[in-house]
């Protein structure tokens, strides 16, 4: 399949899928007008790429463990991908998620505390869950 049509099932914007390629997430083949050709496996392979994106791992990681992913429902490492190296950047990776999810946090509270004091000027607050 081409770019638009995997563009269509997966709902990524054919600029990203060639980003993909370029940080070698994904690897079409080329036809001999250049066109990109997509297998129907790389459906559920931008897919994964895209959820491990929105969990906010860095394309670098994705890259080390997308050749161990093996279940099309679910994402599943296979332990042998685990290195030391990769081990490392997941732990970071992890600490800088848990403080964007603090600071966030923080901002939230701000916000809630500030339509709080300033009362029913500011129109009905909404509760968020936590």
């Amino acid at each position: 399949m081409r770019i638009g049509e995997l563009s269509g099932r997966t709902g990524v914007p054919a600029r990203m899928l060639r980003y993909y390629e370029e940080q070698s997430l994904l690897h079409p083949e080329r036809g001999g007008n250049g066109y990109r050709s997509y297998r129907e496996s790389d459906v559920h392979l931008v897919q994964q790429i895209r959820g491990l994106l929105d969990s906010g791992l860095t394309t670098e990681i994705i890259r080390r463990i997308l050749p161990f992913l093996d279940r099309p429902e679910e994402i599943h490492v296979h332990p042998e991908c685990l290195t030391p190296e990769t081990a490392e950047l997941m732990r970071r990776e992890a600490d800088r998620i848990h403080q964007r999810i603090t600071c966030l946090a923080r901002n939230r509270d701000a916000i809630l505390a500030y339509l709080a004091a300033v009362g029913p000027a500011a129109g009905p607050a909404r509760q968020t869950v936590r």
